[in-house]
């Protein structure tokens, strides 16, 4: 991806899984998060998408971020792997129409998430394992999307795991990593942040960001992310706490920050544009009305909002 101009910010959607599970009348979330809501209520899932189209969002991202070969075995649902990122793909398809958006101005992204759990390090897999998984999750979406977000990595293996199987594939870079949320940058592995940008700095990279951490971590990251000379930016959760979350549980372990409403977190948005950021967006508990209201106040500083070049 070129570098985006002054005037133009990348806008990806919010919280996509988050906010399905909170529409959704399971009344305990599954260990699948929200794909296990795609299974039984797809129409949930159509409508968060439309939402976020709707709102501003220009980069949307496909409803499988538990789909992996790992998790799926863990549930006895390797079988349906195939079809899960087909219905995947196909809501999201449903939601473009439905709000009328043109596809032409939208990029369509497929998801390479943590292969066995979020933030917790110590469980991911090894590198030749973790690769072949991204290979397969690379080919099952390949001919589906425009493109592939890498989301919160928690560790630098499984990071470069995910960028060799991309490279691999001849796929644009783009990667995501988690932070801890004391400033530190600190990946959730404890490793520097700046060894995980030089291991970036080795290959192909096209957009590198922080997500899924809180807000008040990104500005001290973002410096570090612009040595490597690419776009770069940030999407952050509205949690508390992570820590609380272990592998195998669910959102409910987790709770919302009543102090991240729409305006603070465009607020912290701002902030990260005034540091170079060009791609931004929101991650876990941020709303369509939270990106609604940030895109609102980009275009109100004449910002241009776009999606990613492919």
């Amino acid at each position: 991806m070129p570098h985006a101009s002054s005037s133009s910010v990348v806008l990806l959607d919010g919280g996509l899984g988050q906010e399905i599970s909170r529409r959704s009348q399971r009344s305990e979330p599954h260990p699948l998060w929200s794909l296990q809501v795609m299974r039984d209520e797809p129409e949930v899932v159509t409508g968060v998408h439309r939402d976020f189209l709707v709102a501003g969002a220009r980069v949307l991202t496909l409803n499988n971020y538990t789909a992996t070969p790992a998790r799926l075995a863990a549930h006895g649902m390797s079988d349906d792997f195939k079809a899960i990122h087909r219905q995947a793909s196909a809501l999201l398809d449903q939601a473009i129409e439905m709000s009328g958006c043109d596809r032409s101005e939208l990029s369509k992204m497929g998801c390479l998430p943590p292969l066995a759990a979020s933030y917790v390090a110590e469980v991911a897999p090894d590198y030749e394992t973790a690769r072949a998984d991204y290979a397969a999750l690379i080919d099952v979406q390949y001919t589906e999307v425009d493109g592939f977000l890498v989301e919160t990595m928690s560790n630098i293996a499984e990071m470069r795991a995910a960028r060799d199987a991309l490279v691999e594939a001849h796929c644009a870079v783009r990667i995501g990593m988690t932070v801890e949320d004391d400033g530190s940058n600190r990946l959730r592995s404890g490793e520097p942040l700046e060894a995980a940008l030089e291991v970036l700095a080795g290959g192909p990279i096209d957009a590198v960001v922080i997500n899924c951490s809180q807000p008040e971590s990104i500005a001290p990251a973002l410096d570090l992310l612009k040595t490597l000379g690419c776009p770069y930016g940030a999407y952050a959760n509205g949690f508390t706490t992570v820590a609380t979350l272990r592998p195998g549980g669910t959102v409910k372990d987790l709770k919302q920050r009543v102090d991240l409403g729409p305006e603070a977190y465009t607020n912290h948005v701002l902030d990260w544009i005034e540091h170079g950021a060009t791609v931004i967006g929101g991650c876990c508990e941020i709303s369509p009305e939270h990106i609604a209201h940030l895109h609102r106040a980009l275009l109100d500083r004449n910002l241009c909002v776009t999606k990613f070049s492919h």
